[in-house]
């Protein structure tokens, strides 16, 4: 079932989208040779309990972290640990933030008020969710052109979206942009609805295909769109971890996520800076 959202609720998960960018953005500054993926994990705890949010991942389905850390051919998923980031690696930041906390009991920073200077007043807490992939020094020109793709097809998912058109058009745009610039698109992993729940109907799939049901875009849906792209196969594999996927043929993987609320004239993107 697809749930639609009332203004008050995608302004409240814009707000928690905003906290979710300006992490993103400390983190990507923060992952430099010699870094720890758990390191930037504890980073991004901390930062948004500051900010009188909740870490969205965190226990969910048994995921143990904040933040998802996928280096090189890992593609989502994947969990910090002891792993030193090296030059020319390749960095997926995959975070998600709860905002209104309703869970005041586990917020070591429940004392706070919330942005705003308000507190949850009792409000079930709205997820958003986002993503980028970023470079670890200096990468190699394909790396950076992996990059570069990956950004660029969530920037045409995020045109193509208006109230009327299916998502299959937003699929067919995806796939499109992507292998006509040479990469893969991922083909076991999809977007999907976003709001109380951090992953809601409907599903949306990168590339097209009659397997997934097309839905009519409507304003109030809340998705969270996120191409993931590969320099091999698309084919993908658990990782050692047991939480994290990466690509069957060890290729370089590329992910990126915006959290958009549909609108009368087009989308709103509720976690950019």
């Amino acid at each position: 079932m697809i749930i639609l959202k009332t203004q008050q609720e995608i302004d409240l998960m814009r707000q928690g989208g905003q906290i979710l960018a300006s992490v993103l953005f400390e983190l990507a500054k923060a992952a430099k040779p010699g870094v720890t993926t758990k390191s930037l994990d504890e980073l991004a705890e901390r930062l948004i309990y500051e900010q009188g949010a909740l870490p969205a991942f965190k226990g969910h389905q048994g995921y143990p972290a904040a933040l998802c850390t996928s280096v090189n051919e890992e593609i989502v998923h994947a969990l910090p640990a002891g792993r030193q980031l090296k030059e020319g690696d390749v960095l997926g930041l995959d975070l998600g933030v709860l905002f209104p906390p309703e869970q005041c009991d586990t917020c070591p920073f429940s004392e706070k008020l919330a942005p705003n200077g308000a507190r949850c007043g009792g409000q079930k807490g709205l997820n958003t969710d986002a993503a980028v992939t970023v470079a670890v020094g200096k990468v190699s020109p394909a790396a950076e052109r992996l990059i570069e793709v990956a950004k660029g097809a969530l920037d045409v998912a995020v045109k193509k979206i208006k109230p009327g058109r299916k998502i299959s058009e937003v699929s067919a745009a995806i796939q499109k942009y992507v292998e006509g610039a040479g990469f893969s698109v991922i083909r076991e992993l999809v977007g999907h609805g976003i709001g109380y729940e951090l992953h809601e109907d409907p599903e949306i799939p990168n590339f097209t295909g009659s397997q997934f049901k097309d839905v009519i875009l409507k304003e109030g849906m809340t998705l969270a769109v996120e191409p993931m792209i590969s320099v091999g196969h698309w084919r993908i594999k658990k990782s050692q971890d047991k939480f994290g996927l990466e690509t069957e043929d060890k290729s370089l993987a590329a992910h990126f996520e915006h959290t958009l609320a549909v609108t009368k004239e087009g989308c709103d993107v509720l976690t950019k800076t």
